[in-house]
């Protein structure tokens, strides 16, 4: 298709040119007779739909005019302009955009944005995850002001990431903070019916500043800490123990009651990891049944043997506002740095018990079952999964 078939338009260096004469009766409305601009494109048929488009919207605007020019038609429709007085110019229609005024922000300010969001998405969500968006959203008002959503531009948000930077966070938590700061905007945005604000998105993190490698548990360590844990023979020592054999996850362990505690199934004693209204799981995967060995299944039985009133199986970490990993978090690993000299933490038991069922050749898939881990593959979704007395057999190998 040559531009000679593409109505209303010539080339000049490749580039499409709409151009169009506008008719005397309304010659009036407009500063020059005719109208031309770039269509910026060197395609015929890209050229083709636009200036289709355009001349539907200008015969629209013309008629308009039109009407408003001619007493006679425009009474018809109760238009009666005042005798005499010309057509007002208008802004032809390639110079409207650089004449448009700017429009005045709407949508609500940042604080107001945040309420809405807890108040329609916390609902049924436990005390810390409102923490997590209420401190995220104050730091961004901290450094970029209670603003409306809408008003926040690019260097806004660079300015933030830059502050976290600079009191030392690692990559991976302001990641975090953006992420919960994103969701915010987005939701109300979506609420006002507001497009989304582009100054949020593509901003770069390097997810890799500040992070160290978690490490695992060294069997030395581990042992020295079961060992432990034997002798104290409290609640918070069997917390530990049950992690130590099973590769827990904190959150997980500290959430689960006495009742997700299975000692006598013929296939193996077991603990169920399910979802809580107090205690989410990160993944569908996290969803499982863990074999009970070694110290696990020794903390296990003190539990249900002891006298502690309640469903929970640690009650001390455990409240209104739902399980308290952080708590825990803090406290075990404190424990456990004065014990082995080291920098251990609870979760390098979840990397040891990836290592210890690779010692003894554990097939990956169904290390992933039993540390609750996303498979990869589309095969793996089909099935039922590895019954409870393989995963037994194969952790009993690991004690």
């Amino acid at each position: 298709m040559s531009h000679k078939s593409v109505p209303h338009t010539y080339t000049r260096n490749g580039i499409y040119y709409f151009a169009r004469r506008v008719p005397r009766a309304i010659n009036g409305a407009y500063t020059k007779p005719k109208i031309i601009f770039s269509l910026r494109t060197r395609c015929p048929i890209v050229a083709a739909n636009r200036v289709k488009k355009l001349i539907a919207k200008l015969d629209d605007h013309w008629f308009s005019l039109r009407m408003q020019a001619d007493p006679d038609f425009g009474g018809h429709i109760g238009i009666h302009p005042a005798a005499n007085s010309p057509v007002q110019p208008t802004v032809p229609i390639a110079e409207r955009d650089e004449r448009r005024p700017v429009k005045r922000p709407n949508g609500p300010k940042m604080t107001k944005a945040m309420e809405t969001y807890l108040r329609l998405k916390g609902n049924d969500r436990p005390k810390t995850f409102h923490r997590s968006v209420e401190r995220s959203i104050q730091s961004f008002i901290r450094v970029c002001d209670d603003k409306i959503i809408t008003e926040y531009q690019k260097v806004d948000v660079n300015r933030f990431r830059d502050a976290l930077m600079k009191r030392g966070l690692t990559g991976s938590s302001i990641q975090r903070i953006f992420a919960t700061i994103k969701a915010v905007i987005n939701f109300a945005m979506d609420e006002a019916g507001l497009p989304q604000n582009l100054a949020f998105t593509k901003v770069y993190i390097d997810t890799n500043a500040g992070v160290t490698e978690r490490q695992p548990v060294a069997q030395n360590s581990l042992r020295m800490i079961q060992a432990r844990c034997q002798e104290l023979d409290d609640e918070r020592r069997w917390l530990i123990a049950l992690i130590s054999d099973t590769g827990l996850r904190l959150a997980e362990a500290a959430g689960v009651l006495r009742e997700d505690i299975h000692l006598q199934d013929s296939s193996g004693p077991f603990i169920r990891i399910r979802p809580h209204p107090w205690r989410r799981l990160k993944t569908k995967a996290s969803e499982r049944d863990v074999p009970l060995v070694g110290v696990a299944l020794w903390a296990t039985r003190r539990i249900v043997e002891s006298s502690a009133s309640g469903p929970f199986a640690f009650p001390s970490y455990n409240g209104k506002g739902g399980t308290n990993a952080n708590s825990a978090s803090a406290a075990l690993n404190k424990w456990m740095k004065s014990i082995t000299k080291s920098d251990h933490t609870i979760h390098g038991f979840r990397h040891s018990l990836r290592d210890r069922l690779r010692a003894v050749e554990c097939p990956s898939d169904l290390v992933d079952a039993i540390g609750g881990w996303t498979t990869e593959g589309v095969g793996q979704g089909y099935g039922c999964g590895y019954p409870l007395h393989i995963r037994h057999k194969w952790m009993l190998k690991i004690d």
